[in-house]
């Protein structure tokens, strides 16, 4: 049986105390929950791109591979922490200091991730014990880690020009993403990273980038701080063990990661409205949705369609509800055309890959969890202030009774584990 337990939430959240570059001069920091979300935005993008041409089954089963992929080589970063890339990398090329390494992290990983199932688990230590497999898979979840990377690094290179390392850090950069220029859309991106070309879905990489500039509960100190970018990424990894949980069908489960991964993308243009602001006012929420909707359609989508993108483009407006009215409302296709569903169809005739099933109120679950989280980490390390307060009492007393697919996941009782 599968189950979400308190010390899996925290270890998802546990990136957001991890610094990027901590051996570099730089501006803000740089944390590790933020580059995997970008690292993943990516990974769909070269993914939507790369994989058209593929039967049903095959396509389901790529998007499977890079998400768990994805997820099971933030783990192992969050063990091995502060390892510097060279060091691994030496590690990663003597198979027997590799293998002790990995045995030692997947021991630290055990206790909080095998609750959720012995074949989730299976794939884990299967995917970490062979480090350098050259599937499809690997190769695009490759090629969007050293996207995201490099895009770090044009944020701090020129803070540092003394430092000796950086022109061998930005040649490694340039010829390992030009390594996968047979995969569509990474010659576009490596041009606009690294010859300043003007294309769309180089801009659209960037942008998406830009959301870790975008702080949550902003006016609010809170340790650590969090960013809107980090957030998704949380918010995806609980919507996918979640979706395990619940008995989702693959296509649903790969539907709710990137739904979580993108739902809060119109922030990047109205900035992280709270919720007591939205309901504060007779019908703000709606006029911010309308917003939010004008505003993606004239910087996101036309710009992905104009530049040849459009399959980009459509599946965002999916993820993001656009045709039912919101990213927490679950959908399905249904004869061609985007349906709203309710909770019970959704778990019943439209559990199904045939109908392209995404969720609706597991993701405004986890969305609600990733804020509980935050709050409670801050309080927990000594931050205490009103809001945090309203937040931790209002997300406990409106999910006390709350359940998923007709109770096979109690939100309540998940909240009680954390004192």
């Amino acid at each position: 049986m599968v189950s979400v337990r308190k010390s899996l939430l925290q270890l998802v959240f546990a990136g957001s105390f991890m610094k990027r570059w901590n051996d570099k001069h730089r501006s803000m920091d740089l944390v590790e929950v933020d580059k995997q979300a970008h690292k993943m935005m990516v990974a769909w993008m070269l993914f939507s791109l790369n994989s058209g041409h593929l039967p049903p089954g095959e396509r389901t089963a790529l998007a499977g591979e890079i998400i768990e992929g994805g997820i099971f080589e933030y783990f192992y970063r969050l063990v091995i922490t502060d390892i510097k890339p060279p060091v691994f990398y030496r590690i990663k090329a003597n198979p027997a200091h590799y293998e002790k390494l990995t045995a030692w992290v997947l021991e630290q990983l055990e206790p909080r991730v095998r609750a959720l199932g012995e074949p989730f688990w299976e794939r884990l230590k299967g995917y970490l014990s062979v480090p350098e497999a050259d599937t499809p898979a690997r190769r695009i979840l490759s090629a969007a880690h050293l996207y995201a990377s490099s895009w770090e690094y044009s944020l701090i290179k020129a803070e540092n020009p003394w430092d000796e390392e950086l022109l061998d850090i930005e040649s490694s950069f340039r010829d390992g993403l030009w390594a996968y220029r047979d995969l569509e859309g990474v010659p576009e991106l490596a041009g606009a990273m690294f010859e300043g070309e003007r294309n769309a879905i180089g801009r659209f990489a960037r942008i998406l980038g830009q959301l870790r500039f975008q702080t949550r509960w902003s006016q609010t100190p809170r340790i650590p701080e969090t960013s809107v970018l980090g957030h998704m990424f949380i918010v995806a990894c609980y919507a996918y063990f979640f979706s395990l949980a619940v008995g989702a069908c693959p296509a649903r489960r790969h539907n709710d990661f990137f739904a979580g991964l993108f739902h809060d993308l119109p922030e990047l243009l109205t900035r992280d409205i709270i919720s007591p602001v939205k309901k504060s006012v007779r019908h703000i929420g709606e006029m911010i949705k309308e917003y939010e909707n004008e505003e993606l359609l004239q910087r996101i989508f036309m710009p992905l369609r104009q530049g040849g993108y459009a399959v980009l483009a459509d599946r965002l407006a999916y993820f993001l509800g656009i045709e039912v009215g919101s990213e927490f409302q679950a959908s399905a296709v249904v004869e061609g055309t985007v349906a709203a569903l309710d909770e019970v169809s959704l778990d019943g005739a439209y559990n199904d890959d045939a109908f392209d099933p995404k969720d609706g109120y597991l993701l405004k679950v986890c969305d609600s969890l990733a804020a509980f989280i935050e709050a409670y980490t801050a309080m927990r390390n000594g931050i205490t202030s009103d809001q945090l307060l309203r937040a931790i009492w209002r997300i406990r007393t409106d999910y006390a009774q709350a359940v998923l697919a007709g109770g096979r996941v109690h939100v309540g009782a998940l909240l009680a584990d954390f004192d």
